[in-house]
């Protein structure tokens, strides 16, 4: 995580009432897009519905989620982008529309950098879930029987520069297996076709995941973060089965288009975390195996460059590129 000194902490702290004093007119005066560049069922889209429907009861107009699914999330984002700034488009991108694309996507017509950073909402621990078909039962088993047979073994994603799509390079870059990508468009349709057996396994966060595990329908081996989760104390670590330090989290936040004002983001900034430090909605969160983390928008804009730089090399170095 980004570190953010005393200095910068207390200067956030102290122009966030000001900022929020001159926020302009009666914002919002008409319901807010909230666009989600994904299918519905991940997710990206799980979260923007929890977070539309308190941002609504505090602001007192409706926030409309719109999927607008298509090219790994870029066609969702060059719309928001190019949106007025007035605050009433909003975007919840996540670690692969605001950190990876940037390299998966090197002919972009918009500057995915250009995005103004709004609230971070929260962290989701990456389930690397298997079909009940296969027959690894643990991690060391899985990366066995991709080692025995390179390229049989299938993993799904919700789309080209998904979060699933990225996570799965880096263990497959931990582990020096090979695996055959395919691409959904969105991560529901994939957990059909994973609770099938017609793939066979996928790394997602906990909201899509968790459900159909604790059903029986498919089975989990590890969990992407470094401890495990309280809601699923059961299930291992990856770093716990041979992979030490192994870590490939998901993370989701509101971003806005280039030039909305300052005054405006403070207000959304400060709603947001008034929602994160809700004990309701952190519990809600952590049964999906997610974990609030709020920040003022500069903490937020540099953990993206953070994310942006740790991503790109490891799309470079894995030579992955979708356009």
């Amino acid at each position: 995580m980004t570190r953010i000194t005393r200095r910068a902490a207390m200067a956030g702290a102290t122009l966030a009432p000001f900022a929020v004093a001159r926020a302009q007119g009666n914002w919002p005066d008409r319901p807010v897009r909230l666009v989600v560049p994904f299918t519905p069922g991940g997710s990206t889209d799980i979260l923007a519905r929890a977070m539309g429907q308190r941002l609504a009861e505090i602001f007192g107009q409706p926030f409309v989620i719109e999927n607008r699914p298509g090219a790994g999330g870029t066609l969702g984002s060059e719309q928001v982008f190019r949106s007025a700034s007035d605050g009433h488009t909003l975007m919840m991108g996540h670690i692969g529309t605001l950190a990876a694309n940037p390299a998966l996507y090197r002919n972009l017509s918009f500057d995915i950098g250009a995005f103004v950073p709004v609230a971070l909402v929260a962290n989701v621990a990456n389930f690397l879930v298997v079909t009940n078909r296969l027959e690894a039962t643990d991690v060391r088993s899985l990366i066995a029987l991709a080692k025995r047979e390179p390229g049989r073994l299938t993993y799904g994603s919700g789309g080209n520069g998904s979060a699933a799509h990225i996570s799965m390079v880096a263990f497959m870059e931990a582990t020096g297996t090979e695996m055959t990508h395919v691409p959904y468009r969105g991560t529901g349709p994939m957990m059909t076709d994973l609770i099938s057996g017609t793939i066979q396994l996928t790394m997602t966060g906990g909201p899509p995941a968790l459900p159909p595990v604790r059903a029986g329908q498919l089975r989990a081996l590890g969990i992407s973060s470094l401890e495990r989760l309280p809601a699923a104390n059961e299930i291992p670590t990856i770093a716990e089965q041979g992979l030490p330090g192994f870590e490939a989290q998901q993370w989701y936040g509101i971003v806005a288009p280039p030039g909305t004002p300052g005054p405006l983001v403070a207000r959304l900034n400060e709603a947001c975390n008034r929602i994160l430090g809700e004990a309701p909605f952190r519990a809600r969160l952590e049964t999906e195996g997610a974990t609030a983390h709020p920040m003022t928008p500069a903490q937020f804009g540099a953990y993206i460059a953070t994310e942006r730089e740790r991503w790109g090399a490891l799309i470079r170095r894995a030579n992955v590129t979708l356009g």
